[in-house]
């Protein structure tokens, strides 16, 4: 009789309560968890202490303590100041702004080249239509690397040099050895001329807001292109000389063997930021194209029978729909772009891996200087996919 009673009790109450927890979903999802876990922070120790071994063994100092020491070498073009007495810790830094330059410019410039040519793709002329479809599809098929040797070598490298150059009205020389532009020297008083056009672009955006507010409150909108160029153009143009002209205009002069005077922009940032632009620009031009195409056809037909041109059609009522397609995949070319400059170390570029490769091969910190790469990508890439995802629910259409 017992032996039945306990036959029907069931098993014992610990292994009923290990069995549920066994069979409890949430109990087994967080233990997988805290294993992994666990496991990866293992792996890491691992990792580290067999670094740390080996480095000892090679009698090689870990740390970042070289960054203080001295450089000992010379960079071609140094956008701060920067001398072969700085230490790797500047030269490094000299790097990282020579990136941001090269990736801020080619951004801006492969923007601007692929909504002409993605708007081109679906133009009503033929002509304009092929080159621009001709331009994509070479340039998107053809290596990033191969594009940057053809500007450099193929287009820069076989231009004359400076010698014997004749003199022009202008002060514009491009030669094998860059180009040479003319340099504006601002005077102190010249900060007045800069504040007034940081006044007229804030004061743009406001009119711009309100102007928006009308026009969903009244479905009216007042044109303001005149106002924001007078703005724009005039009022800085109107302090600058009303402040007595602060500013002089060096001009580059041919001398005998080369030109004097000038700011010279080295053919290693030409070739780079040419080639990272217009091949990023191709793919910009189909994520365009893409996101023009989503928009539906009677969004279209409306504005044309509300008696809107074919260019206000496109700016007022397609482009802005079709921007929740453009900006996440432009996102991403974004970010290709800035990764793709560490390719001009091969033309001898002074970015972040070319000048980290020299203090790579003088320090021996090879863990060092690849964690600095990596540390310093990472955050670049991290703030344009901040900036852009801000940017996109910005843009982002509300719906009623």
């Amino acid at each position: 009789m017992s032996a039945e009673i306990e036959a029907r009790s069931g098993p014992p109450r610990g292994a009923r309560t290990s069995s549920s927890l066994l069979n409890d979903p949430t109990f087994r999802s967080i233990a997988i968890q805290v294993s992994l876990i666990l496991a990866l922070v293992l792996f890491a120790w691992w990792l580290i202490d067999n670094t740390a071994r080996n480095l000892a063994a090679a009698n090689i100092a870990s740390g970042f303590g070289f960054l203080w020491s001295r450089a000992g070498f010379d960079i071609a073009q140094t956008p701060i100041e920067y001398s072969s007495s700085e230490t790797y810790g500047r030269a490094i830094f000299v790097g990282i702004v020579n990136t941001l330059i090269v990736a801020g410019a080619g951004i801006v410039f492969a923007t601007i080249v692929g909504f002409i040519v993605g708007i081109g793709r679906l133009s009503q002329n033929f002509l304009i239509r092929l080159l621009s479809t001709v331009y994509v599809e070479t340039f998107r098929n053809i290596p990033t690397l191969l594009v940057i040797l053809f500007w450099y070598f193929g287009v820069l490298s076989v231009l004359g040099g400076p010698r014997g150059l004749e003199e022009n009205a202008f002060g514009f020389y491009l030669t094998n050895r860059g180009l040479q532009t003319p340099l504006v020297l601002f005077d102190p008083l010249a900060w007045l001329t800069f504040a007034a056009f940081v006044i007229g672009v804030l004061a743009v955006v406001v009119l711009a807001r309100q102007n928006k507010k009308r026009q969903l409150a009244t479905g009216e909108r007042r044109p303001i292109l005149w106002p924001a160029l007078g703005l724009i153009i005039g009022l800085p143009l109107i302090t600058f000389l009303v402040t007595g002209i602060p500013a002089t205009i060096d001009y580059p002069t041919p001398s005998r063997f080369n030109l004097q005077g000038g700011f010279q922009i080295r053919p290693e940032f030409i070739a780079l930021f040419l080639a990272l632009s217009i091949y990023t620009a191709a793919f910009i031009a189909e994520i365009v194209r893409a996101g023009i195409l989503s928009v539906a056809k009677g969004q279209t037909e409306a504005a044309s029978a509300l008696g809107l041109r074919r260019g206000l059609t496109l700016r007022l009522v397609v482009v802005p729909q079709a921007f929740r397609v453009i900006i996440p995949p432009l996102t991403s070319q974004y970010l290709n772009l800035t990764k793709n400059s560490s390719l001009g170390l091969a033309i001898g570029y002074p970015e972040l891996v070319a000048i980290g490769s020299t203090v790579l091969n003088q320090s021996g910190q090879s863990i060092e200087v690849v964690m600095i790469w990596m540390t310093v990508y990472l955050t670049i890439s991290l703030t344009v996919s901040v900036f852009m995802n801000w940017f996109n629910a910005k843009m982002a259409l509300v719906e009623r």
